[in-house]
């Protein structure tokens, strides 16, 4: 394993950021390897959502530094940064609840390309996308799916949807924001299945709260609390560390 800088696709250094006063993040350093399941964990209010929304553009940090791919994007917009291949699904489905499966991952296609600006494109001008929409809807287990409204779309489906739009992008890094926020137990299972899938041959970074998700999926964790990684290490290491414990059960968490 490669243990020098070119490792790591994606570097957070120093990252602070205040709103109103409140320091969400305080002094954060965070590395990620290339081709990990990397997730962050933590008590609510820890900084975790913040972060990722650094990591995206989405959040401009007071300070500090984020390489990816060993440029420094600190403050890059979240379209140019989803443009350079890191793309963030978010922890509340951003979803058009009256297209179909398909055309929701068309429109996110259409973005990427020279048909943007032409919204209201006919089918007939956008049907070059239709198999890349498939291919992502494939990936995502939606082949039957695919011309399914998406309001009529159980909720594990629409989370898979909002996965097929993200991995559409082609993107070599993948932010989820808590991807089984609101599941039922018979959905976590195959959404675990479906992260896996979608991680081969990317890089995956997860905030997650169902520590069954973590132990399962990912190479290496770091666990946050009040705005600064705790500690560091793979999910046995850290779920015994005395205080991750005290960090959890502190906040009410069992």
């Amino acid at each position: 394993m490669n243990d020098g800088a070119d490792a790591y696709v994606l570097q957070a250094t120093g990252i602070a950021k205040s709103f109103s006063g409140f320091m969400a993040l305080d002094g954060l350093t965070l590395s990620v390897r290339s081709g990990a399941i990397h997730a962050i964990i933590g008590p609510n209010g820890a900084g975790k959502t913040t972060l990722l929304g650094v990591l995206s553009g989405f959040v401009r940090p007071t300070a500090g530094e984020v390489r990816f791919a060993g440029v420094e994007i600190t403050h890059a917009g979240a379209a140019e940064i989803a443009q350079m291949g890191m793309v963030r699904s978010f922890q509340i489905t951003s979803i058009f609840a009256h297209m179909t499966a398909l055309e929701n991952v068309k429109v996110a296609l259409q973005a990427r390309t020279n048909l943007s600006r032409r919204l209201l494109a006919g089918s007939r001008v956008t049907a070059v996308l239709d198999e890349p929409a498939r291919d992502a809807l494939h990936v995502a287990g939606l082949d039957d799916d695919r011309n399914t409204v998406a309001a009529n779309l159980p909720y594990g489906k629409k989370r898979g949807l909002e996965l097929a739009i993200a991995i559409s992008q082609d993107p070599s890094v993948l932010l989820l924001d808590e991807p089984t926020a609101g599941m039922g137990a018979e959905d976590i299972g195959p959404t675990i299945e479906l992260i896996r899938r979608v991680s081969r041959d990317r890089t995956v970074v997860l905030v997650e709260h169902n520590l069954r998700v973590v132990e399962h999926l990912c190479d290496r964790v770091s666990v946050l609390e009040r705005g600064k990684v705790l500690t560091e290490g793979g999910y046995a290491e850290v779920r015994a560390d005395p205080r991750v414990v005290e960090a959890y059960l502190g906040a009410g968490r069992h």
